[in-house]
């Protein structure tokens, strides 16, 4: 008896000074649901990758479960383990930056992460944010509805479930993190999916049932969060529809994706796939092949929430006790996946033992556990459940503040992660008619020129300084124009409507007249200079004339939103018109930012704004020139499409 007082004192005494009572976990029970949560999520990806955008009108029928690993099963053998996906190598990448740069890598650890290891097979969201850091934005502006254009797609909840497995009973300080790290490709109600499953895998190292995980996880979501709303009505067609999910699939599907907003209306939506991840887990009753089979039939985007669920589950049981028919379905296999993780996706990303990643994970989770209030005493872990995530104190970078003479301005250099910390204008001068608060700029500007800014953010018992160029406009001389040059004047619908989109079609302008309507992002924005269905080389122009002779110096080029197969340039010329009526070039310029150095598709950033400063001159007529990238891309139809320039707004200034 005095013995059970003392080791009762000892754990009363470690744990005082937590923010609630600790969470005990033993050093081999932490380790195995990590190598669950990284194993689960092999299996999960790998088998429901052939069925990626297979199951979209209907799902699949029950009658083919389980549906193994079909075709790769010979990949695997062939590759001789796991191989990497972007559901599993995004995050192998994460394990690696937490170790180069510490738990808690900054923003601009990531970009340089990112764009150090990702340069190809990537989409969407993710291929967007990309192709803004090589803008030399940051997150999290590259998750920016403004910027990213795919902000609302499944990118974030498949990249970041480790951020919640290195917080184990952690749920707080996992739901921030993970916040944080959606950020870095998504926007708005496209986050709350990876927040939710980022709550359910650190509560899922101590609480087993599937329905109060679900529960427990909604805690942290806003309540009228359009993602909140779903997960509570999947629960409540569970209850009504215990035996039949194709009925509660269909439903969701109705709302999530058939009667969609067009404008966010694709088979890769955030909250559709996340939701058809929450009916498997509902469907699948705590069994991991059923889960693992619901996920799969569920449809849509498949092996993302195959991926996901599974690695869950995995928590849950244990890596020990996941079925062996799944983890090791090569005959001679010993250990999950021949304990290799090989790497067919991934610049300079090593090959692994998948049990080294697992024990490299377990390492990062204590150390998370002990900066957070947590302590290990022996084999025993204990966890301070209330700890929370303060993002690092450093600041993001984004566009330049888009600012024109007599334009109400709005601009923020603050963003979600750190805006809570203090921002103080400490040197320069602003332009006239403007006010700095606490990060945001707002007012009217009254004068065109060029301004030299310093801010000072402060937060966390530290402080940094940054310079700041600002630019304003004066006025449009487009919006005076007489004539719009075009050799593209209208949108071949039939042309969009055969090839591989992935925008909601109210995106897309029918005219190249909304180049000076003052419009650069939303519905009816963008301009596709879409012309014969055949592809050929071609050299699209933009610009205006006036009947009066202008001044210039200046064109602001806006682009648009970027297809996978085209839409951008791979040069640029300025060319006005003469005395004589002859288009001459308009000699060397700068660019700021500047342009891409590469045509390449994943360097390519969406919505990119280039300010193009040449020589003065004095013209009726000025244009730009751009030869136009064709990027080979695997649809069959796309392959007979027009190359075509992105555009949705060009502006022309005489900046003194």
């Amino acid at each position: 008896m005095k013995k059970q007082l003392t080791a009762a004192l000892a754990a009363l005494l470690l744990t005082s000074g937590m923010a609630g009572a600790a969470e005990k976990i033993s050093k081999e029970t932490l380790r195995d649901k990590i190598a669950g949560a990284w194993i689960g999520q092999m299996v999960g990806n790998i088998y429901g990758l052939p069925f990626e955008n297979k199951f979209v009108d209907q799902p699949a029928s029950e009658s083919r479960f389980p549906f193994g690993y079909t075709k790769n099963l010979d990949k695997l053998a062939k590759t001789g383990g796991a191989f990497s996906d972007d559901d599993t190598d995004v995050e192998y990448i994460y394990l690696m930056l937490m170790e180069k740069y510490g738990i808690e890598p900054t923003y601009a650890n990531m970009r340089d992460g990112w764009m150090y290891h990702i340069r190809d097979r990537v989409w969407l969201a993710n291929r967007a944010a990309l192709g803004a850091m090589h803008l030399g934005f940051t997150p999290p502006f590259t998750g920016r509805k403004d910027i990213n254009p795919h902000w609302y797609q499944i990118d974030p909840q498949l990249i970041n479930e480790i951020w919640a497995y290195t917080a184990p009973g952690m749920p707080e300080y996992a739901v921030g993190k993970s916040d944080w790290a959606a950020r870095i490709t998504s926007d708005s109600w496209a986050v709350a999916p990876t927040v939710l499953y980022g709550a359910m895998y650190s509560e899922a190292f101590f609480e087993k049932d599937i329905k109060k995980l679900i529960e427990k996880g909604l805690k942290y979501l806003d309540p009228n969060d359009r993602y909140a709303q779903g997960v509570r009505k999947c629960i409540e067609l569970y209850k009504k529809y215990p035996k039949d999910w194709t009925k509660s699939r269909q439903i969701i599907a109705d709302e999530f994706y058939v009667n969609e907003d067009p404008m966010t209306r694709t088979i890769w939506n955030a909250d559709l796939n996340g939701l058809m991840g929450i009916l498997a887990m509902l469907y699948g009753e705590g069994d991991f092949q059923r889960t693992l089979d619901l996920s799969c039939a569920m449809g849509f985007d498949c092996d993302n929430q195959a991926a996901t669920v599974s690695g869950i589950l995995g928590v849950i049981m244990g890596a020990d006790k996941l079925p062996a028919s799944l983890t090791m379905p090569i005959e001679g296999w010993t250990k999950p996946f021949n304990d290799r993780y090989v790497n067919v996706t991934r610049y300079d990303m090593p090959d692994a033992s998948i049990q080294d990643m697992i024990d490299r994970t377990v390492k990062l989770a204590i150390d998370v556990i002990k900066e957070n209030g947590g302590k290990v005493k022996g084999n025993n872990i204990y966890i301070n459940p209330k700890a929370k995530f303060n993002p690092p104190l450093e600041f993001a970078v984004g566009p330049n503040p888009d600012l024109t003479v007599g334009m109400p301005a709005d601009y923020s250099f603050a963003c979600p992660t750190n805006k809570q910390y203090t921002w103080t204008l400490v040197k320069g001068e602003l332009p006239q008619g403007l006010t700095f608060n606490n990060g945001d700029l707002s007012g009217t500007p009254a004068k065109a020129g060029r301004y030299n800014i310093t801010l000072q953010l402060a937060g966390n018992g530290k402080s940094l300084t940054k310079d700041f160029n600002i630019v304003v406009k004066p006025q449009n001389l487009a919006l005076k124009a007489d004539t719009i040059y075009a050799n593209v004047r209208t949108l071949n619908e039939a042309v969009l409507d055969s090839c591989w989109i992935t925008f909601g079609k109210p995106m897309y302008a029918k005219s190249v007249d909304v180049i000076n309507d003052g419009v650069k992002n939303g519905p009816g924005s963008v301009f596709y200079s879409l012309a014969a269905k055949a592809k050929d080389p071609k050299i699209d122009f933009f610009g205006y004339g006036w009947k009066e002779p202008q001044t210039l110096n200046m064109i602001e080029l806006n682009m648009g939103c970027l297809e996978e197969f085209g839409g951008w340039f791979t040069d640029l010329t300025v060319q006005y018109l003469d005395a004589d009526g002859h288009w001459r070039d308009a000699g060397k310029y700068t660019s700021t930012p500047a342009l891409p150095s590469t045509d390449i598709v994943f360097f390519q950033p969406h919505f990119a704004q280039y300010l193009i400063e040449f020589p003065e001159v004095t013209t009726r007529g000025v244009r730009i020139l751009l030869d136009t990238k064709y990027q080979y891309h695997w649809n069959k139809y796309t392959k007979n499409v027009s190359n075509f320039t992105s555009i949705t707004e060009l502006g022309v200034y005489d900046l003194k």
